[in-house]
């Protein structure tokens, strides 16, 4: 009896941990900007390239891309998907970032700079993990309400 229960106990771990990497694993990876695929609002940064990867029990997400302005712009982010914020490297108009994770294919993001939201968005991967789709509603620095959705490919 005891070993059943043993045995039902470490596959149910294993499952409920691969259930965990695999919600995880979806998002990690290189994701491309498909600019054809996609509704960029003039005035807009463009993220070009999207790297997401582990850093221990962290996520790093790497971007390069032009901002509003079409000079190259480069960020980094470090934290986890528990919706607190995490600081932003390299963005002048952000200091903080964060992501919670809605469910296994869909990431809330938020950007903050002096603690006011500056941009809110969706992460959305594709059931086959191929593609992502980010949408996000920003306010520019004359106040106008700027909203792009942004088609990414898995590389």
């Amino acid at each position: 009896m005891k070993t059943r229960t043993i045995a039902l106990t470490l596959a149910t771990v294993f499952a409920a941990v691969m259930v965990c990497f695999a919600a995880e694993d979806m998002s990690m990876g290189t994701w491309k900007l498909n600019e054809a695929k996609s509704k960029i609002s003039p005035g807009a940064a463009k993220n070009v390239t999207v790297v997401y990867a582990t850093a221990g029990d962290h996520v790093k997400v790497t971007v390069d891309g032009v901002d509003a302005n079409g000079k190259p712009a480069h960020n980094e982010w470090t934290g986890k998907f528990d919706g607190k914020d995490y600081p932003v490297t390299g963005d002048p108009e952000n200091d903080m970032r964060s992501y919670r994770r809605v469910n296994d294919h869909t990431l809330a993001l938020t950007d903050k700079k002096d603690g006011k939201v500056t941009l809110t968005g969706r992460v959305v991967f594709s059931a086959d993990g191929k593609t992502r789709t980010v949408t996000t509603s920003e306010t520019d620095a004359k106040g106008a309400k700027i909203g792009s959705t942004s088609l990414y490919d898995r590389q």
